[in-house]
């Protein structure tokens, strides 16, 4: 049996991304991946296979979304409080909101704030951004944990 082979640019190529065959009749998909089978590789070449990565992860796309989320909006705790209550389950409600009251005057993770609200106000118009908003507040915990130092330079000694 001969080995399946390509050429170097095109097999890193290839790597790149999240290969999928088309969706079956409930919706699920098959991963391919035509960098390492010949028979996903035909697929690609017959134009079946479709790529998330490239779909997801363009400049376009990340600036469109990044418009989306990081607007500055402030909401008040009260308001704050409902946003976590519908969103959040309901063992991590008191967590999630002390960590985005945190945040909220907090000055590195302002922005994870800034992106859950945001995230929050989308999830009411599409339904799509829910889990945006509980990375945002993962996010704005690893923000807050992280100790803040100014003048973090390295000293140089000159002999």
């Amino acid at each position: 049996m001969k080995k399946f082979r390509l050429p170097r640019k095109t097999k890193k190529r290839l790597k790149r991304g999240l290969w999928l065959y088309p969706l079956d009749e409930k919706g699920n998909s098959l991963m391919a991946r035509p960098s390492r089978s010949q028979e996903d590789y035909d697929a690609y070449k017959r134009g079946e296979l479709r790529n998330l990565g490239s779909l997801y992860n363009s400049r376009k796309r990340q600036l469109e979304f990044r418009s989306k989320i990081d607007p500055e909006i402030t909401v008040t705790d009260v308001v704050l409080k409902t946003y976590v209550d519908d969103l959040i389950a309901k063992e991590y409600r008191k967590w999630a909101f002390q960590i985005l009251v945190k945040a909220k005057n907090h000055s590195k993770a302002k922005k994870a704030y800034y992106n859950f609200v945001n995230a929050y106000l989308l999830q009411k118009k599409d339904g799509s951004f829910g889990n945006v908003a509980c990375l945002a507040v993962d996010h704005a915990e690893e923000l807050l944990k992280k100790p803040y130092n100014p003048s973090k330079k390295k000293q140089v000694t000159l002999t």
